[in-house]
């Protein structure tokens, strides 16, 4: 026994003692294999997952490396099985490697010939594969690289991808540092990057990832095509290029509803590459207009289906994805991994914090109690309308319109996911509101009057999630979202990272994150998945009653 931080389970758990002398080193040397589950106030729990120790090995970590760090900063001895299991785990990467070969184009090599004859034999991964060249190399359909990889990361044997990228038309472009610099910690996401040729950064909402996406375009000099959530989303990257880069804005071209343009640099938005007629996706034709040397997806977090699809025929271009959190409802990590590319940079949101580069924030959840009359009709409803109706309580309004006077100077986004609550909300508060239906230019217009002061609350749908740069808010009052979903928790509070400038007496901007929740109903339930969050990230909240707030 020694007096580390760290306490290894058998069950591959890692329990982190935060106020330990040494707890930093220790996180900072667990981080690139370790998941971060639940990080309440003294004690954080990380897991080993099969998925984290192949990331390890793809960003150049072996296993003697990984075992050496849990028995360095571990208070007992480490089970043999977990040590074992770790070797084998990551020994499994690698083992098959997708490489370029001089006559026969594409193809899967193994250092262990059973390993191969045990893939070969896979159903899902015939019809991929070509003739055998000799006992250890198979031919692979050039269409068939994203596809393969992605089945045996399913299989359990992820192949390690030597095949290289092309550099794709070239096109110059460099940042400007004019005025600024990057910060250490973008330069150093870009670079690892480039170094593994395709991969995801994970920055935290405000620390500047388009940033980091700009540095990446700077080092492929090539034309790039940027796929990113929505309009306006796609509009802040070309302003944001435009004046951080050498490109000007005859050199970016918008692809969406309104606007169909190809140029060296073309931003497109997700919805209108996924938009189907009579069972194609007319829009896909848009990959194949240039010879692409990168693409950038932003929020990577969110890619719909058919851009996996999408980009299992892409593996020969330098891809780069972008987002505040890896987690994704639909369990698709491991797609993510193996058609994007695996982990190549990964900063907490405290550290940044530290660093002063987003804001720190209280988070406060404010329960609510239904009316009677309001608890009968929740509790005869069927399961699919209970949410709805309990996050939809008049009770709210009320709460959030306090709330909102308790902050009146402060710049206040109100946000939620039903229509009509928010059309009330906005009603009460005689506000602004923005969804869906909002036309884009109206979207704008209201956005910027956010940032210049000029509104000083606004309501919003979930358009408002992502890829929206709002650096004067200062409060959030979320009244409904997306059942429990933890990567929404993540961008909502988001929107409140930007520091601002300090106050004439110096002080730092502290962002306010409220969430009024009915009690006692799934509303509640959902609360605490939408939190693991935010314990997941260091973020303490507080539970308070509406009647105990003081508004």
């Amino acid at each position: 026994m020694n007096d580390g931080p760290l306490i290894v389970q058998s069950d591959k758990t890692l329990l982190l003692e935060i106020d330990h002398e040494r707890a930093a080193d220790c996180r900072r040397a667990i981080a690139p294999f370790a998941e971060l589950e639940r990080s309440p106030e003294h004690v954080h729990t990380y897991r080993l997952t099969p998925l984290g120790l192949w990331n390890a090995r793809a960003a150049g970590h072996d296993a003697e490396q990984v075992i050496d760090t849990l028995l360095t900063f571990s208070r007992y001895a480490v089970p043999h099985a977990l040590l074992v299991d770790v070797a084998e785990t990551m020994a499994r990467y690698g083992r098959l490697r997708l490489e370029k070969h001089p006559t026969h184009g594409l193809v899967l090599a193994s250092s262990d010939r059973p390993v191969l004859e045990e893939v070969l034999r896979a159903k899902k991964i015939a019809g991929m594969l070509g003739s055998r060249i000799d006992d250890d190399t198979v031919v692979v359909h050039g269409s068939e690289r994203g596809n393969l990889k992605q089945a045996l990361l399913k299989l359990g044997w992820p192949a390690e991808d030597f095949a290289g990228y092309v550099d794709g038309e070239a096109h110059p472009i460099d940042l400007l540092e004019d005025g600024w610099t990057l910060r250490d910690y973008q330069r150093h996401a870009a670079e690892s990057f480039w170094h593994g040729g395709s991969g995801v950064v994970v920055l935290p909402c405000g620390a500047g990832k388009t940033l980091v996406g700009a540095a990446a375009m700077a080092q492929a000099r090539a034309t790039t095509l940027i796929l990113v959530t929505n309009t306006v989303s796609a509009r802040q990257w070309k302003d944001e290029l435009v004046r951080r880069t050498s490109l000007t804005e005859d050199e970016i071209g918008e692809y969406s509803g309104t606007v169909k343009e190809i140029r060296p640099v073309t931003i497109a938005t997700y919805q209108v590459l996924t938009t189907r007629r009579k069972g194609t996706y007319p829009h896909l034709e848009l990959l194949d207009a240039r010879d692409w040397g990168l693409i950038v997806y932003d929020e990577v977090h969110l890619l719909p289906a058919p851009i996996f699809r999408m980009t299992a025929d892409l593996q020969a271009r330098r891809r780069i994805g972008l987002t505040a959190t890896l987690v994704r409802e639909d369990g698709r990590e491991g797609d993510v991994f193996s058609l994007i590319g695996p982990k190549r940079y990964d900063a907490p949101w405290k550290d940044i914090e530290a660093q002063g580069w987003i804001a720190p924030a209280d988070c406060v959840e404010v329960r609510v109690t239904l009316p009677t009359s309001e608890r009968l009709t929740y509790a005869t409803a069927e399961p699919e309308e209970r949410y709805r109706l309990a996050s939809c309580t008049h009770e709210k309004v009320r709460v959030v319109r306090d709330l909102v006077a308790l902050h009146a100077d402060s710049p206040t986004l109100v946000i939620g996911q039903y229509l009509e609550q928010l059309d009330e909300l906005a009603a009460a508060l005689d506000a602004p509101v923005i969804t869906g239906e909002t036309p884009v230019k109206e979207r704008q217009r209201l956005f910027d009057a956010f940032r210049t002061g000029e509104i000083g609350l606004l309501v919003v749908s979930k358009v408002a999630n992502f890829s929206i740069d709002l650096p004067s808010a200062e409060v959030a009052i979320q009244v409904s979202g997306s059942f429990g979903s933890r990567q929404e928790e993540a961008q909502r509070l988001g929107r409140l990272l930007r520091p601002g400038p300090p106050s004439p007496t110096g002080e730092r901007k502290v962002a306010r994150f409220y969430t009024v929740v009915s009690r006692d109903t799934v509303d509640a339930d959902f609360a605490q998945n939408r939190q693991r969050f935010l314990a997941e990230q260091g973020y303490a909240y507080r539970i308070v009653d509406a009647e105990d707030l003081g508004v």
